[in-house]
């Protein structure tokens, strides 16, 4: 699959903001946030420096930008994904972590990108920490919507238990300390549907 990211030698294709974007975010989740420099995107992104302040009025925002960007990504692909499943609610929960496996296989094989970045960034008032509540809370969301439509006598309470199992999921999987932390999630979130 490919990422659109140039590499050395050849040239970049795309606006410079896009090319910035694609820069920031294959370099910000391999390596982190804070190991990686403004110059090291713009080298990257095969852009000129005032390209970046241009669009980006710092890397702070650069950074929320790349997650807000990441977080698009990952809700169409959920989205699409969760559209083909039939079924209960329940049925449909447990299928989203078949889908959150996908997408960690494919685009998450560090673990989760806001995890990280929340690990990273302990300003509270930093940009990104806004479009990190705005994933969770959709997650929260959806889980509380769909355990409610399954009948739960407490949907709030289940719901706050399925995101810890996500949660966990989340930041185990990048780490190998779970060998099948997916599979243990699902089976974990069976018992408490059941």
């Amino acid at each position: 699959m490919s990422t659109g990211t140039a590499t050395r030698g050849s040239r970049p294709r795309g606006s410079a903001r896009e090319r910035l974007l694609e820069a920031a975010s294959e370099l910000f989740y391999r390596h982190g946030i804070r190991a990686v420099g403004i110059d090291t995107v713009i080298e990257r992104a095969g852009v000129a420096k005032m390209s970046l302040y241009n669009h980006f009025s710092s890397k702070d925002e650069l950074v929320a930008a790349y997650l807000e960007r990441r977080e698009q990504r990952w809700s169409a692909f959920f989205d699409s994904e969760l559209r083909r499943i039939g079924g209960t609610s329940a049925d449909r929960v447990l299928a989203a972590f078949d889908i959150l496996a996908c997408w960690l296989e494919r685009e998450s094989p560090r673990g989760c990108a806001f995890a990280n970045a929340e690990a990273e960034l302990a300003d509270p008032t930093h940009p990104a920490q806004t479009v990190i509540e705005a994933d969770k809370a959709r997650l929260r969301e959806w889980l509380t919507e769909l355990v409610a439509a399954s009948g739960s006598a407490d949907p709030e309470l289940v719901a706050e238990q399925l995101f810890l199992l996500w949660e966990g999921v989340l930041v185990t999987s990048g780490t190998g300390r779970v060998r099948d932390p997916v599979a243990a999630a699902k089976q974990a979130a069976a018992r408490l549907l059941g």
